[in-house]
């Protein structure tokens, strides 16, 4: 078995030079591999292994399941069905927001308020049809890994201490390496860790006008902003970081954020360190509570995980098509 490449830590890449300080650029076969790339073929066949009962679940919600949901400005799509004679049927959308429900966001998603689009891509490139740091990338050569399945959710109930959704619940680096002791978890690089909150199935339980009035709140459980959660997620080697909740981090940003200057329109956001500086891509919105449930019954935390974005040549994000096997 060959051994996984080995990269820079994240202290390492912050003494990096000039604009390359913090940023993993110039360290994959391409600006658009991006962590991904962690995945080798032995990752992959380690994978295969953890296959045991053949049992699938398909972890995207409807397009249109988060309408009205914590966006603003992304609305439910419209289905069309046509027929061109009585024995044909065609359909379309029209308002199809990629990134409206279960999505990975990809490197167009966030440019740095410090250094720009991951890899030094000008803001000009990022235009529809071009094909720099576009989510067909994933596409050509989709995600598949093992997939590590983080219940907090599971183990602050068990802690007596359930996470409260309505008040936008901030899940600590803390709270997280807990977590992942309490499930015994070790991680290997090119793993893809999915955080089960039960976000998503709470604020979908919420009738339209309480989801409204969540949406107006502007507070969304999620992890909080820290230096410690990005060293963490780029040490251990993650291809892939999603979660079951709106933006993967909390919202509104903790008012201590340590990324409240470098990332001013983001008000602190980690987005920018993830996507524009590191090249990882982030889960959102993600159907976890029915893989949570059965590997709870099963004792165990990992899968054969399958990321499929669509094929959107240039596309900032997609429906994450992800199916996890156990």
């Amino acid at each position: 078995m060959t051994q996984p490449r080995s990269y820079p830590t994240r202290a390492e890449l912050k003494r990096r030079p000039g604009r390359l300080a913090g940023t993993s650029w110039e360290l994959f076969t391409s600006p658009s591999a991006g962590t991904p790339e962690k995945i080798d073929d032995t990752t992959r066949q380690r994978a295969v292994a953890t296959v045991r009962r053949g049992e699938s679940f398909g972890l995207d919600y409807s397009i249109d399941a988060f309408a009205p949901g914590m966006s603003k400005t992304r609305e439910a799509p419209r289905h069309h069905i046509f027929g061109n004679h009585p024995a044909h049927r065609d359909d379309y959308l029209d308002g199809f927001y990629l990134q409206g429900s279960t999505q990975l966001d990809g490197l167009r998603h966030r440019r740095s308020d410090e250094v720009g689009f991951y890899g030094g891509v000008a803001d000009e490139v990022i235009i529809p049809g071009t094909t720099e740091l576009g989510i067909q990338h994933w596409a050509d050569q989709p995600i598949v890994t093992r997939g590590v399945l983080l219940d907090v959710s599971g183990f602050a109930d068990a802690q007596g201490q359930p996470l409260d959704h309505e008040a936008g619940a901030q899940i600590s680096f803390d709270l997280l390496q807990d977590t992942l002791r309490w499930q015994n978890i070790t991680l290997d690089q090119g793993d893809t860790v999915m955080v089960h909150t039960g976000w998503s199935e709470w604020f979908l339980s919420l009738s339209p006008g309480q989801k409204s009035r969540q949406r107006d709140s502007g507070k969304a459980t999620g992890l909080t902003q820290s230096e410690e959660l990005l060293d963490w997620a780029w040490d251990s080697g993650l291809s892939v970081l999603a979660a079951d909740n709106f933006a993967v981090e909390c919202l509104p940003p903790v008012a201590d954020s340590p990324f409240a200057s470098s990332a001013p329109n983001d008000r602190g956001m980690m987005h920018q360190e993830f996507l524009a500086k590191l090249g990882l891509p982030l889960g959102e919105l993600w159907r976890l509570g029915p893989l949570a449930r059965r590997m709870k019954e099963l004792k165990r935390s990992d899968c054969l995980l399958v990321i499929k974005p669509l094929n959107v040549v240039g596309g900032t994000g997609s429906p994450a098509n992800a199916t996890a096997i156990l």
